[in-house]
């Protein structure tokens, strides 16, 4: 689903060139759950990113579903996120004019066209917000942001799910349930999910953990508990 060939990441920091990824590659099957873990720094942010199109590499070569991403102009690569790729922010991303369901909505409106009203009520029930549609989301507290913004990266159905620290704001009881709800979609949907995490609870339950140094892996391997398991 996800290949990765020798990418690279720098960026020009005054006169300095700051090499963030040094030449990163993997290949991640249909319906994997991984959890990329290291320190602050390490490059995992900027790898997630440049998987999930929001960024382009320096040098190399990801392709999402047979399809090369590393080399198209910002709107095919819009055209591919919303097609092929939902993605859950640490910080929610959510835009504060809309009502839960009309987030929810955004990025099938954007890349589906019809009428996904009914997909969209669907998912936030799914989610536990049924009575809570129509809040803004300064009516609604951390956890149940980002269950909307769970539902919002689910509602076009993508083959995969990318999140960043998606725990990193929340307690630990609305942490479970937000982690339940990938896992859950991970199984029931055949989802591949990757998740950048600092929690090593979370990364216990993936499939597979990767582990970035210095913008290098330095471990790559199958968790022998993963969530498919237990």
């Amino acid at each position: 689903m996800i290949q990765v060939e020798n990418v690279k990441k720098s960026m020009e920091n005054g006169v300095r060139r700051v090499e963030i990824l040094r030449g990163v590659s993997l290949e991640i099957p249909t319906g994997q759950f991984v959890a990329i873990v290291g320190a602050s720094g390490s490059g995992k942010s900027t790898l997630l990113g440049l998987l999930a199109g929001l960024d382009t590499p320096s040098e190399g070569a990801i392709r999402i579903d047979g399809e090369p991403i590393h080399n198209l102009a910002e709107a095919e690569l819009a055209q591919v996120r919303g097609r092929k790729i939902g993605f859950v922010f640490q910080s929610y991303q959510l835009i504060q004019t809309l009502t839960a369901l009309e987030n929810v909505l955004l990025p099938y409106e954007l890349n589906v066209g019809g009428d996904g009203i009914a997909r969209a009520r669907k998912l936030l029930e799914e989610v536990g917000l049924a009575e809570r549609m129509d809040h803004y989301p300064v009516q609604l507290s951390g956890g149940e942001q980002q269950r909307v913004a769970l539902a919002r990266a689910f509602v076009t159905n993508p083959p995969v799910v990318m999140a960043d620290e998606p725990t990193g704001n929340l307690d630990s009881v609305n942490g479970k349930i937000v982690l339940d709800l990938l896992l859950e979609r991970n199984r029931k949907a055949g989802t591949t999910l990757v998740l950048v995490t600092h929690d090593p609870e979370i990364a216990s339950r993936a499939d597979r953990r990767i582990v970035l140094k210095d913008g290098l892996i330095v471990e790559d391997a199958l968790v022998a508990h993963g969530s498919k398991h237990g």
